[in-house]
């Protein structure tokens, strides 16, 4: 059984729709949810779903190595980051070396980079009146949003939409694809 983590800053609904695509698969299973905001929503959706899960703040992962730790005792095979809003720290990305998976909410290379995540892309998507924009599921490195790209799904984007419709049609986007492009590449 090939065991993923999921890291995440919010709501959950990305590791929601991971969770569940998984939970009859017998061979990949979602082991763990592990989050950097003491009150995000995401714990509340972990426990309704059966899933450990567990906070852990700044110094635990970038400092004593907390969260490493705990990725090697659950024996988690990858890592994927389902809005997870801060920067992988090197000792995980030396232990799963091309085996952390992100999804960012626009067409990289455009609007990537530190501080272009959720609302932010789509305000700017709208406020450049961008014909298209989709997401891009990567392989996660060093940088923000600069690792391998391993799929990209698009929709358009009309004079009339605002950041929230762009929102709303990225986010079915998301649901639609990121399970599918998580089981493929593990399964490799």
């Amino acid at each position: 059984m090939i065991k993923l983590a999921i890291l995440a800053s919010g709501n959950g609904t990305n590791a929601q729709r991971i969770s569940e695509y998984f939970a009859k698969s017998e061979q990949v299973s979602v082991d763990c949810i592990v989050y950097n905001k003491r009150n995000a929503y995401v714990a509340e959706r972990a426990k309704r779903l059966g899933v450990p899960s567990q906070y852990f703040g700044r110094a635990d992962f970038y400092e004593n190595g907390k969260v490493l730790q705990y990725l090697k005792e659950r024996e988690i095979d990858w890592v994927i980051l389902a809005g997870f809003l801060w920067l992988v720290p090197e000792d995980i990305l030396e232990a799963f070396p091309n085996r952390i998976i992100n999804i960012h909410p626009a067409l990289l290379p455009n609007y990537g980079g530190k501080g272009m995540y959720g609302h932010h892309v789509h305000e700017a998507v709208v406020a450049n009146k961008e014909r298209e924009t989709g997401i891009t599921i990567h392989i996660v490195d060093n940088h923000y949003d600069k690792g391998t790209i391993l799929f990209q799904a698009k929709c358009t984007v009309s004079p009339e939409d605002t950041p929230d419709t762009v929102a709303d049609k990225i986010h079915l986007l998301e649901q639609e694809h990121f399970p599918v492009v998580i089981e493929k590449t593990v399964l490799k």
